[in-house]
């Protein structure tokens, strides 16, 4: 049963790459490159079913941003958890 409670459905801290949310800052880099957000995953019992938030929230961090070469600053980022 231990696996089963593991694996349902439910949010989850999941380490997600800043890239992956700012596609389009790729002249920057991110310290910390990945920042910890609340996503769903698991399993359902049903193959009908998906895992989907039933509510989202957004989540503000302090970023360090550097432009290689030219300038750094720490910053806030905003995200959807």
């Amino acid at each position: 049963m231990d696996v089963y409670q593991r694996s349902y459905c439910r949010p989850i801290e999941t380490l997600v790459d800043i890239f992956q949310e700012y596609p389009d800052e790729i002249e920057y880099i991110f310290k910390p490159s990945c920042v910890p957000l609340m996503r769903c995953a698991g399993c359902c019992n049903d193959e009908a079913l998906e895992c989907v938030p039933t509510s989202e929230s957004n989540i503000t961090m302090q970023i360090m941003r550097i432009k290689p070469h030219q300038s750094q600053h720490i910053g806030e980022m905003s995200f959807l958890q």
